[in-house]
C-alpha cells in the first residue's frame, strides 16, 4: 500500500528549487510596475514639458530586459513556457519525459552554457572599463545590466536542471504526470 499523501508528479527537491525560482522572479516582476511609471513620467516630461530625458529611456530599456529576462526563469519554472504540443499531446507519460531529458540536454543546455560562458567576458569587460552609456546624458553603470545576462542565464540552467531531475525522477517512478 502506498501511503505517500503527494500527487505521483510530486518530486520534492524539485518542487522547492522551484519555488525558489518561482518565488524570486515574482519579487523581480515589480520591476514591471517601475518600468509602467518611468515610461509615464518620460510621456509627460517628453509630450507636456517637451523634456524628455536620455536617462528615463535607458532606463525603460534596462527594466524590460530585467523583467523579459526574469520572465522567462519563470516561465520555465512554472511550466508555463509555450510548446509546439502537436505532436507530443499523443505521447505517453514515459514518451514525454524522454522528450523533455533529450530536449534539455541536446538542445536548452548546450545552448544555455554557450550564451553563459560567452556572456562572462562581455560582463568583465564592462565591469574592467566602468562602462557607461555614450548618450553625455545617460546612465553610468551599464555593466550592472550587463551583469544580469549570466545571472538570469545560470538561473535558467538552474531552472532546467531541476526539470531534468524532476523528469528523470518520474521516469524512474514510471508516474503517469501531466507535463
Amino acid at each position: 500500500m502506498n501511503n505517500d499523501l503527494r500527487p505521483p508528479s510530486t518530486v520534492l527537491l524539485a518542487d522547492a528549487v522551484d519555488r525558489v525560482l518561482r518565488k524570486s522572479c515574482e519579487y523581480l516582476s515589480w520591476v514591471y510596475a517601475i518600468l509602467i511609471a518611468v515610461i509615464l513620467l518620460q510621456i509627460t516630461l517628453r509630450r507636456g514639458f517637451s523634456a524628455g530625458l536620455i536617462a528615463l529611456e535607458e532606463l525603460q530599456w534596462h527594466l524590460y530586459a530585467i523583467g523579459v529576462l526574469f520572465g522567462v526563469i519563470y516561465a520555465q519554472a512554472t511550466n508555463s513556457h509555450v510548446r509546439v504540443d502537436v505532436l507530443q499531446s499523443r505521447f505517453s507519460a514515459r514518451a514525454k519525459s524522454v522528450t523533455e531529458i533529450v530536449g534539455i540536454l541536446l538542445l536548452a543546455m548546450p545552448f544555455l552554457f554557450v550564451v553563459f560562458i560567452h556572456s562572462l567576458d562581455f560582463v568583465a569587460e564592462s565591469w574592467r572599463i566602468n562602462e557607461r552609456s555614450l548618450a553625455p546624458a545617460g546612465l553610468p553603470w551599464r555593466w550592472l545590466i550587463k551583469s544580469m545576462i549570466p545571472i538570469s542565464v545560470g538561473l535558467m540552467m538552474l531552472a532546467f536542471i531541476n526539470n531534468l531531475y524532476r523528469e528523470s525522477v518520474l521516469l524512474i517512478r514510471g508516474n503517469n504526470h501531466g507535463n
